[in-house]
């Protein structure tokens, strides 16, 4: 019967070091070090807790150090999610960089890009995002991720057309050291075909 505590006990450490582990690279990924957030170890973690949660833990100290690990994790998994969304929505969050004090100097267009149908448009609407996240990166604040941005476009061109516009004009610009994205509709003159 000790043979399966020491295994429990086992299955504890290397719970453990891998929770230190994935802190370590989430640290890593918000200080900008890695470039995509670690869901692989992220997994492994999650299917470690409920390997051990299925397993019958008899012992108190055992079943106390388990749920101190659960409720670790739990926390940290709360933080790293609300960082990672802050971050999605270009906010400074628990773990956002701070825009830099010395705001880029003066106003201006950095990138103008017109789409008709952004899904047959994919080279504009990539080189678009492309020009969007430059900036944003110049002035310090995180970037979007590219399905975000692709939805928002086609929700303008989509709202543009229902009001009689046959193509919408997207500029990404700096103002007072911050990025302004905007749309405005473009319609054809009378000599065009439609």
């Amino acid at each position: 019967m000790a043979e399966p505590q020491s295994g429990i006990d086992r299955e504890l450490g290397m719970l453990e070091a891998e929770l230190r582990r994935l802190e370590a690279e989430y640290n890593m990924f918000f200080a900008g070090r890695l470039p995509r957030p670690p869901w692989e170890t992220r997994t492994r973690v999650a299917a470690l807790m409920k390997q051990i949660d299925r397993s019958p833990v008899s012992n108190y100290a055992q079943r106390y150090r388990f749920s101190t690990i659960q409720s670790r994790f739990a926390t940290f998994v709360e933080l790293w999610d609300r960082g990672l969304r802050a971050r999605e929505e270009g906010r400074g969050g628990p773990f956002g960089q701070r825009p830099s004090a010395t705001p880029v100097q003066g106003d201006r267009t950095l990138h103008v890009a017109t789409l008709a149908d952004p899904e047959h448009e994919g080279e504009k609407l990539k080189e678009l995002y492309d020009r969007m996240v430059e900036a944003r990166q110049a002035v310090g604040q995180a970037s979007i991720p590219f399905q975000k941005f692709a939805t928002l476009v086609h929700a303008q061109v989509s709202a543009l057309r229902q009001q009689g516009s046959d193509e919408v004009a997207f500029r990404v610009a700096v103002k007072d050291g911050k990025v302004a994205f905007t749309a405005r509709p473009m319609k054809r003159t009378d000599g065009e075909k439609p």
